[in-house]
């Protein structure tokens, strides 16, 4: 193994320890908080002290810097934020730009003493992805409740995390809440997964970005609507990520990952 590898998986590891340390104690607090007094201001400020050091200390101790842009796009008001989702830097970067967000979230992670009591004191809306489209009408019902509380609603349209410059696969969750909620929809591109992937024991050193995209106004047919969210996420998250790529990785490119650019260049190129 590379030393410089080893050096990184290092680093990687002495970020988790203060990671999984600092995260356990502060949903302890807001988790008791949460129970006794519900929704407060200091459960807040704790929630954007958490996802600020994360940054921070992703910055100095992985060597990950954070670059989010394009939050001018944010209408005022009740709006949806759907994010590209490739690695759990998308929550800490995304959550200070959206004021007071509402994070759709897999019921099991709800189900986590503490964890799931301080997601819900921070208006966290749950998902049951076992029942299918069967979750659906309660997603809904928790969304419409946190935007009449001025919740911006945070949802990774694909469902889970996806690896850099893979094919697309956008659920139906999405098109419902465009639909039935009547309110703009912010794209957010980013390539943060080439730093710090799903499943990758290292997190690596570089510049991570996300950019929130000009929003997309409600009323649209579903399908020109997806077309439109579909097409400003990718195109942008390829850009990203090829900029990053040219720019240089400290990362090893591995032949899944040198066929995914090799196949965004030609796409770009012929597009």
């Amino acid at each position: 193994m590379p030393v410089k590898t080893v050096i990184q998986a290092i680093r990687t590891a002495l970020f988790y320890v203060v990671f999984i340390g600092q995260t356990a104690v502060i949903a302890i607090v807001i988790g008791i908080i949460g129970l006794i007094a519900g929704r407060t201001r200091f459960t807040w400020a704790l929630a954007r002290y958490w996802c600020w050091s994360n940054l921070q200390f992703l910055r100095f101790i992985a060597g990950l810097k954070t670059d989010v842009s394009g939050a001018e796009n944010i209408p005022p008001g009740g709006c949806i934020i759907a994010s590209k989702h490739q690695s759990d830097w998308d929550v800490f970067a995304i959550f200070p730009h959206t004021i007071r967000p509402a994070y759709i979230v897999k019921k099991e992670l709800m189900n986590i003493p503490f964890f799931g009591w301080a997601a819900r004191s921070l208006d966290c809306i749950e998902i049951d992805r076992r029942k299918g489209a069967g979750a659906i009408p309660q997603m809904m019902r928790q969304a419409r409740e946190a935007l009449d509380r001025g919740c911006r609603i945070v949802i990774f349209p694909e469902g889970t995390r996806k690896a850099p410059l893979a094919p697309a696969d956008y659920r139906q969750g999405i098109v419902r809440m465009y639909t039935e909620l009547n309110v703009p929809v912010v794209p957010v591109a980013l390539n943060s997964g080439l730093f710090w992937g799903r499943n990758s024991l290292v997190i690596w050193p570089g510049l991570a970005q996300a950019e929130f995209l000009p929003a997309i106004e409600p009323g649209l047919a579903p399908d020109v609507f997806v077309e439109r969210m579909r097409t400003a996420i990718e195109v942008r998250s390829t850009q990203l990520s090829l900029d990053a790529v040219d720019s240089g990785l400290a990362r090893p490119i591995d032949a899944r990952l040198a066929e995914r650019i090799a196949v965004a260049r030609a796409t770009a190129s012929a597009s």
